[in-house]
């Protein structure tokens, strides 16, 4: 084994993201050395669907790869990956999709989820695996396929998710770690192990999934193929990594207890971590898995800046594409609570707390006195009120709570950071300089690869750019209303029931916007 001191020292995180793949570089002070990013669409071709080509982001992973190693001055140490998580791709014998990656965002299983959820063994199941029953996760989704596309069900040879597939193009590999496996709904997060009860609810073999690894177990390098395309040596490791969520945790410097790592991209989400695996007894948070003695509990939801997009795009199309700051702008001048004006900002369903896909966005309590500004700003403040439930269910499962650090798309605005303090009732902050998940999947790899001590780092290498404390009379309105957020959901169950069985009987719903890149 090669000295210590003469390795290279500089590893690169590669997060394979909803909507685009990013690969940074950096060395071991935690400096980022250079990154590139792709995109790649999102494709709906009908209601409730939400899939993406495997080969666009197989693509893009090269791509990204390749420019940063072309981009850095020396030798790289390995590559480290992390991923949106919930994912689900059907493989024939030979490796090749059957399927679409069928991503989080796809609510085709929502009658599975819910019978299931509804099912005596529901929150047994969700108490076992760590992940809440609904459609965003794999496992309601393989009911579907069983259900609704016998024939190809019956041709998969292996079920896995995104970043498994690529995995097996780049290292000729089936694997998949314990933190995606513990955002499947498969495996008892207990014993780290595929969960029989749910492999049979599921209707495949353990023999159809992949071999379960440790998030930090090493590959032993490219394929001929793909080294050539990336520009590294055939013999790279390639750690095989976690899931974006508990990475994103890690990025943020997020991995001591009581420690709350918030985002806001076009979803959002809470997480803390902790040492052993748990879920409340009521179900209202996710348990994901970061390593063999770090996992993450929390919510996430769906509804993060799509709904500052589509309040641009439905309230005030004339300020065209990149109007967010005249929106922001806008929503400024209306006073903290909107006038009384609340919005369930459901417009993507929801996830967390109450692990539903019935719900649909609402407004409630307009009236002739509101303007546009006002069900803007309502529109922000939903946003915000219903990370404040997500965080109200992590402290009911017995977490403390003691510090919140925040990262995503929304903390470019002033006016959104504050109202997130607000909404909160604490200090939020905010940490200058690292991308989060790939930061967090390149620190992973640097422990596998035994160039830092422990991910401990983590909380010393991030800098905090900015805290922002909450305005106590503002603080005070967005308690009064969280209630009332609350209640909200449980009184309009009816309702989202009836509109959903009336549905197929009204004209089709408007497709959905492109989520923003």
């Amino acid at each position: 084994m090669a000295d210590p001191d003469q390795r290279p020292r500089v590893v690169i995180g590669v997060d394979i993201g909803t909507t685009s793949t990013k690969s940074v570089a950096y060395d071991t002070d935690g400096r980022q050395l250079a990154s590139h990013s792709v995109g790649y669409p999102l494709d709906e071709p009908q209601p409730g669907y939400a899939e993406q080509d495997p080969s666009l982001i197989l693509d893009a992973v090269v791509e990204t790869i390749r420019t940063v190693v072309a981009g850095l001055p020396g030798p790289v140490a390995g590559l480290s990956f992390s991923t949106a998580m919930h994912s689900l791709i059907g493989l024939d014998p030979d490796g090749q999709p059957l399927t679409p990656s069928v991503t989080w965002a796809d609510s085709r299983a929502s009658r599975q989820a819910e019978r299931l959820r509804a099912a005596r063994s529901g929150l047994a199941l969700h108490r076992r695996t760590g992940t809440p029953v609904h459609p965003m996760a794999p496992l309601p989704k393989l009911v579907w396929f069983a259900e609704q596309e016998p024939k190809l069900f019956g041709r998969v040879a292996h079920w896995v998710g995104i970043k498994d597939h690529v995995l097996l193009r780049l290292c000729g590999a089936l694997v998949t770690d314990h933190s995606v496996a513990s955002a499947s709904g498969l495996m008892d997060i207990q014993t780290r192990a595929w969960d029989a009860e749910a492999l049979r609810i599921a209707g495949i073999t353990e023999e159809q999934l992949p071999q379960l690894v440790a998030t930090t177990s090493v590959l032993p390098g490219l394929a001929a193929e793909y080294a050539a395309a990336t520009g590294l040596p055939a013999d790279t490791p390639v750690v095989v990594g976690a899931g974006d969520g508990p990475l994103a945790n890690l990025g943020l410097g997020a991995v001591r207890p009581g420690v709350v790592a918030c985002s806001i991209g076009t979803s959002g989400a809470m997480r803390v971590m902790v040492e052993r695996p748990a879920v409340d007894p009521l179900g209202g948070v996710f348990c994901y898995a970061l390593t063999e003695d770090r996992w993450v509990v929390g919510g996430a939801i769906n509804n993060g800046g799509i709904v500052l997009q589509w309040a641009g795009d439905a309230l005030a199309p004339e300020l065209g594409e990149d109007s967010e700051e005249e929106l922001l702008a806008l929503a400024a001048r209306a006073p903290v609570g909107s006038g009384g004006l609340v919005m369930l900002p459901y417009l993507l369903s929801e996830r967390a707390p109450h692990w539903s896909a019935l719900p649909r966005g609402a407004y409630v309590g307009l009236t002739h006195g509101h303007r546009r500004e006002h069900l803007v700003r309502a529109a922000l403040e939903g946003v915000c009120q219903q990370l404040a439930l997500v965080l109200a269910s992590v402290r009911s499962a017995g977490n403390e709570v003691r510090e919140v650090r925040a990262s995503g798309g929304f903390a470019r605005s002033p006016l959104w950071r504050q109202m997130l303090a607000d909404a909160l009732g604490m200090p939020v902050r905010f940490p200058a300089g690292h991308e989060g998940s790939s930061f967090g999947a390149a620190l992973l790899g640097m422990q596998a690869l035994g160039l830092i001590a422990s991910v401990d780092v983590a909380a010393d290498l991030v800098r905090i750019d900015e805290t922002v404390r909450p305005d106590p009379a503002a603080a005070a309105t967005y308690a009064a209303l969280l209630p009332v957020h609350a209640e909200l959901y449980e009184a309009l169950v009816p309702t989202f029931t009836s509109l959903r069985r009336l549905a197929p009987n009204l004209p089709p719903e408007p497709p959905p916007t492109a989520p923003p890149m």
